[in-house]
């Protein structure tokens, strides 16, 4: 006997979802419902569109619900809203938005996957005929509108996550001017804050204003512009607004249905994304999801996640059980010229779960040093203090970025350690990465942390140390004109040797170059000279200048940044 399958939502999951469950029961009945006008749309693309990187508008549309009936014999209603659940007589209550009538559709499966919407405080004046979301194809139709027929000069971006960061990038490529506001210390949640300091840096190189632990008190409108009215009382004057702050998810029905919902406010589903009626499923960012390294309930809306989760539903519909084992939350961003990339957890939300871990940061170029056009990137390792294990990882540079993430995010998956990274035997050639690649390299230091080859200090250290401590910065003394830790003593590395004497072994050393290399090299040479207490500073002078920089929001100079981030050649491939 076929099954009757009735799916709620036809953009990413739900329309994997579909596609899957034709392509393994040839004989099931499906109806998908979709209240817009459009299915299996590229969400991730809308603000590129806007910005003229995408020109073709018909380019976001992945399958039409034409295309979609034709290729997997299923039936696909549009501008069709679900509006009502009878979970006991199977049976859901459908309202045709074009005809204005009601009309119920009874089946054996029901799957929910209606997604999230923007969040929209009850901010006086949110309601602003030139304030923004975006969230769908009209959504972006009507701000790529106003922005051709107004040509805004100002613009504020309320929100510092995907999207705003996002619009605010493709906003600035259209000539706007932008202010970023951010309720919270820093934009992008999942990286920590000295990794996203480098992000702030790159905006407010880029031109972007960025207003942190600022929030949005009241919109206003003045003229033919709106002002921004902000916790801190300052004022913002904006031709457009774009409301960035964050989706909730869309669970009107389930809770209408007396469906169980989770501690994040997402459905509750279990390990086979059943809910708690057994003939209903749900996907994708409307549901609650365990997070893949603390266990934890967690809302991760990610497009990826909701794909694999509409085959593994229609897997199970069918009858080919399989389970989801939740969510790692890897992602990756452009930010003008610099790409952001996170996979696992970071500090906060292991120190939430009670997961005791160590840090790691390494500065590697994207491919050989020596071969033109190498940009730097630093990576950022979380992983368990006594085995290694790898709890989540952070990157953000500008080339060669994403496929570092992918293979960081492939190992963490399968619970490998920094010692597996160090056997990683991946692709070299000059053009495309080194003999050590960052992701080899990332592995050797985590490696040497672990096992006791060196004792790192945390940039967030640096100013808590006693005056007994002494303060070694073994650079060149080139380097020195462009910062130095206060109370430093300078001997370079290549003088260390011959100038020991200089220093007491019974008093604690910690030492720091621009990245950390010559720092771990000169820790071994003390540590094996008979000095008590080394340290090396993780990350070096070029992380702890990030933050200074983003504290004092100072722009570096070309000059600082290019010394900063550049090790010699031969350096780059001594390290383990």
């Amino acid at each position: 006997m076929s099954k009757k399958v009735l799916i709620v939502g036809g953009v990413a999951g739900g329309a994997s979802a579909a596609a899957r469950l034709r392509r393994v029961d040839e004989e099931a009945e499906i109806i998908l419902f979709e209240k817009g006008d459009y299915i299996s749309f590229a969400n991730c693309g809308l603000p590129y569109h806007i910005g003229e990187v995408i020109e073709e508008r018909s380019d976001l549309l992945i399958q039409t619900p034409e295309a979609m009936e034709d290729r997997f014999n299923l039936e696909v209603r549009v501008k069709q809203e679900v509006v009502e659940i009878d979970s006991q007589e199977q049976q859901i209550k459908v309202k045709n938005l074009v005809a204005n009538e009601t009309y119920n559709e009874d089946y054996d499966y029901l799957l929910l996957a209606p997604g999230a919407d923007p969040i929209r405080p009850p901010i006086p004046g949110i309601e602003g005929e030139n304030i923004f979301s975006l969230r769908s194809i009209p959504d972006t139709d009507q701000i790529k509108e106003f922005v051709d027929q107004n040509q805004p000069e100002q613009a504020v971006v309320v929100g510092g996550g995907f999207i705003g960061l996002e619009m605010a990038e493709n906003l600035v490529e259209r000539g706007v001017d932008v202010a970023v506001v951010e309720r919270g210390e820093q934009v992008m949640g999942p990286l920590d804050y000295e990794m996203a300091a480098i992000v702030h840096n790159h905006l407010r190189e880029q031109g972007v204003k960025l207003y942190l632990n600022d929030g949005v008190t009241e919109f206003s409108k003045q003229e033919d512009k709106t002002r921004v009215k902000l916790d801190s009382e300052r004022e913002l004057e904006a031709d457009l607004v774009l409301l960035a702050i964050g989706v909730s998810p869309s669970v009107e029905l389930a809770e209408q249905a007396g469906l169980e919902l989770g501690v994040t406010g997402g459905i509750k589903v279990d390990s086979y994304l059943q809910t708690s009626d057994q003939n209903i499923y749900a996907i994708g960012d409307v549901i609650e999801v365990e997070d893949y390294v603390t266990k934890k309930p967690a809302h991760i809306p990610l497009a990826g996640p909701a794909n694999k989760q509409g085959r593994i539903v229609a897997n199970n519909i069918a009858g080919r059980t399989e389970e989801y084992k939740g969510t790692q939350g890897t992602s990756v961003l452009k930010v003008f010229d610099l790409t952001v990339a996170t996979t696992g957890s970071n500090e906060q939300r292991l120190t939430e779960a009670g997961i005791d871990y160590q840090v790691s940061y390494t500065n590697s170029k994207s491919h050989a040093g020596y071969y033109p056009n190498a940009t730097s990137m630093t990576i950022k390792l979380l992983f368990t203090p006594t085995e290694g294990k790898l709890l989540g990882a952070q990157i953000v540079g500008q080339r060669g970025v994403d496929k570092r993430i992918d293979v960081l995010a492939t190992a963490l998956r399968y619970q490998k350690t920094v010692y597996d990274l160090q056997e990683l035997e991946l692709a070299y050639a000059p053009p495309f990465g080194s003999a050590k690649d960052p992701v080899n390299m990332a592995g050797y230091v985590a490696g040497n942390i672990v096992n006791g080859d060196v004792e790192v200090i945390q940039w967030d250290q640096v100013d808590e140390l006693g005056e007994d401590v002494i303060l070694l910065d073994v650079r060149r003394e080139v380097e020195l004109k462009f910062g130095a830790l206060e109370g430093a003593i300078n001997i370079s590395l290549n003088s260390l040797r011959d100038r020991l004497d200089e220093l007491d072994r019974e008093r604690e050393v910690v030492i720091y170059c621009a990245v950390g290399l010559r720092g771990y090299l000169a820790s071994r040479i003390l540590m094996q000279r008979g000095f008590k207490q080394v340290k090396n500073l993780s990350g070096g002078y070029k992380l702890y200048r990030e933050v200074e920089l983003d504290q004092t929001e100072k722009t570096a100079s070309a000059e600082e940044k290019k010394l900063a981030t550049a090790s010699n050649p031969e350096e780059a491939e001594i390290l383990d």
